[in-house]
């Protein structure tokens, strides 16, 4: 049988199960370990969880495994656990400590959200947020991400635009910027499409702005589709179902200028060093709530 520990979350009690369960067999890092790394980071990443959708991916049994998506609330959720109907799916809403903690110990690993929020009768609001999502071809990493941030870095404060950007955790990086929601989730994405398409036009070689797996190799997909409503990106800390223990993890312009000087300057991050960074930086995402 499953060996249950009984906590209090956030006044909620909870059985958590399997916490010497190796989740990430590598790296020996347990599930307890996973559910300690959330309940540490909750304070930064909650409120970019807040009144998002959220779809999770489970790996029930380790990294090594087979994973799936889940979009539904799962089944058995506690009637306390914040939920909205978005078409034909409910979906869950981790807005405290005890649900972020509730799905991690169902072996939920990531934690991916759109770049729109519902209010508080769960009606979907225009996007707050604009998302590049710099996707690396075979032979490209994060030191072409780098490149290509810094271009785009460029062109969207020309527009009033600040970016911020967060290395995935799986291969390439994601630049931010916040946004008044004034924008429907198609006029964001337009707006995006455009910015690749001119951005390719100008970096031929480097940037790509169609997603043709045949034209990527070397190169760095600009993808616009993440503004798409029916679209979602990994939540930033999240950690990531990869071999080893990464996370989306915010980082620094100052960072991405040495990635982008030197190929080896930039790498993905563990989750502990997600965590020292926290306690010495706090979060580096601050600015995207000030639109």
């Amino acid at each position: 049988m499953t060996e249950a520990t009984a906590v209090q979350v956030a006044g909620r009690k909870l059985k958590l199960t399997s916490l010497d369960k190796l989740l990430y067999p590598s790296t020996e890092t347990t599930k307890g370990e996973v559910l300690s790394y959330y309940a540490q980071v909750a304070d930064v990443m909650l409120p970019h969880l807040a009144h998002r959708p959220v779809t999770r991916v489970r790996w029930p049994h380790g990294v090594g495994d087979q994973s799936f998506f889940e979009k539904n609330l799962p089944s058995g959720a506690p009637s306390w656990l914040a939920r909205v109907p978005v078409d034909d799916v409910t979906y869950p809403l981790v807005d405290d400590l005890a649900a972020l903690t509730y799905l991690v110990n169902l072996n939920s690993i990531e934690f991916h959200v759109p770049q729109w929020t519902v209010d508080d009768e769960g009606v979907a609001q225009n996007p707050n947020r604009l998302v590049i999502d710099l996707d690396p071809g075979t032979g490209a990493g994060l030191h072409e991400c780098a490149v290509v941030a810094l271009i785009v870095r460029e062109r969207l404060e020309a527009l009033g635009l600040d970016l911020f950007p967060v290395t995935s955790g799986s291969k390439g990086m994601q630049l931010y910027a916040a946004l008044g929601g004034d924008l429907t989730s198609d006029q964001v994405r337009d707006l995006a499409q455009q910015l690749a398409q001119e951005l390719t036009k100008k970096h031929p070689d480097l940037i790509l702005w169609k997603m043709t797996k045949s034209l990527r190799p070397g190169k760095v997909f600009l993808d616009w589709s993440q503004n798409v409503a029916a679209k979602t990106t990994v939540c930033p800390y999240s950690m990531r179902g990869r071999e080893t223990p990464t996370c989306a993890a915010p980082r620094t312009w100052d960072e991405v200028e040495a990635g982008a000087d030197d190929r080896e300057a930039l790498q993905h991050l563990m989750f502990d060093e997600v965590l020292e960074r926290i306690d010495a930086h706090g979060d580096l995402l601050e600015g995207l709530f000030d639109a």
